[in-house]
């Protein structure tokens, strides 16, 4: 019984683990890179806990040295940018639309932002792909 009961508790008693807290002090939009990231014997929750989940990532917003960096805190590098003209791809089966659109936002690959289609004046959510268009609709 008593075997049991040790066992327990160090199953749930939760594992250490690292910290990831920048180097130096990292403004918005610039890109991690291996020298700009270090680990702190720590654990805090919605922290990353290896440099590697942010190496080539964005800094979305400015990383002060020393501090954790959040999961939150990077992302893809940014493709498009704010009040940049895209392509607007809309495709269901054998129908495939495509218009221009400015973005309302800035976004990497895989983020979904608001597009302003330029024709219609109306606003569409679209998730952006590797070559920098907007796919708006179904499975997007």
């Amino acid at each position: 019984m008593m075997r049991w009961v040790l066992l327990l508790l160090c199953l749930a008693s939760p594992a250490p683990a690292d910290t990831v807290v920048a180097t130096r002090t990292i403004r918005a939009l610039e890109v991690l890179g291996p020298g700009d990231l270090a680990l702190r014997p720590e654990t805090l929750p919605g922290t990353l806990t290896e440099p590697a989940q942010a190496i080539g990532l964005e800094a979305r917003v400015t990383l002060y040295a020393g501090r954790p960096v959040g999961i939150g805190d990077v992302g893809p590098p940014g493709i498009v940018n704010r009040n940049q003209i895209v392509p607007l791809a809309y495709s269901l089966g054998a129908l495939e639309i495509r218009a221009e659109g400015r973005a309302l936002a800035r976004g990497g690959v895989g983020d979904v932002i608001r597009v302003m289609n330029l024709s219609s004046r109306s606003t569409v959510s679209g998730r952006i792909a590797d070559d920098g268009s907007v796919h708006v609709g179904p499975g997007s």
